[in-house]
């Protein structure tokens, strides 16, 4: 039974409520102030709905995620990484990068990154909790990603490409700069072969909420992020 949201409540009941088919679907309704969504990711929920429809919330079990320390790079993209052909930007342009993620794909019709979604987000990275890391190529916003940091945990949303492996390029770097500011995990929600291929495994949904309560507990500045890190020659 889906739980729905009243319209001042910002809390959410507990995972084990959520549905097994379709898998994870916890709650329904609500709004996406920036408070609620907050809220939702500090206890591992987040929302995916389509427009016009109401505001779905989401914890699927298992979960797909990423420990910075068990990266994977392929030899081909290290090849690329280490060309230096490309900036890595963050937080400059982060409406236009979700907006890059909702463009049509091919054998998508629709995106869940609707209009809704890039003003609440915006709303988010305006408190510095939301950022983008972007792959910039001959002085053209060529790829990269958004997410949610909070405490020392990073939920990734969504990524996009214009020129090939760009967005991978950004997400690499994304995932050592958290390294070195001992981020404990990347949620990386569902399972993907793509995600894989860069060392993201499934855990129980279980282990998932006991790490997370731990790392968003942990605290840190809401900021503008600036990296240092770079890929080595």
């Amino acid at each position: 039974m889906i739980h729905w949201l009243a319209p001042n409540d910002e809390y959410f009941p507990p995972l084990e409520r959520a549905l097994d088919a379709p898998n994870g679907l916890l709650a329904a309704g609500g709004d996406l102030s920036p408070q609620r969504l907050l809220n939702a990711y500090r206890a591992g929920i987040f929302p995916w709905f389509n427009q016009g429809e109401p505001i779905l919330w989401w914890s699927p079990n298992p979960r797909m995620v990423l420990f910075p320390k068990e990266l994977t790079i392929a030899r081909s993209l290290h090849k690329t990484l280490k060309k230096h052909h490309y900036e890595i930007r963050t937080d400059s342009v982060f409406t236009s990068v979700m907006q890059a993620c909702a463009a049509p794909r091919k054998a998508q019709s629709d995106t869940w990154i609707h209009p809704e979604m890039i003003l609440a987000y915006t709303a988010l990275h305006e408190r510095g909790f939301a950022h983008s890391v972007e792959t910039w190529i001959d002085g053209e916003l060529a790829g990269g990603l958004y997410g949610i940091a909070i405490g020392k945990m990073f939920f990734g949303e969504s990524m996009f490409s214009r020129v090939t492996d760009a967005s991978k390029i950004a997400f690499v770097h994304l995932v050592k700069q958290l390294e070195c500011w001992n981020f404990g995990m990347i949620d990386c929600q569902m399972k993907t072969k793509h995600l894989a291929s860069f060392g993201a495994r499934e855990i129980p949904r279980a282990d998932f909420a006991r790490i997370l309560n731990n790392l968003v507990n942990i605290p840190e500045i809401a900021r503008k992020w600036h990296f240092d890190y770079v890929y080595p020659d």
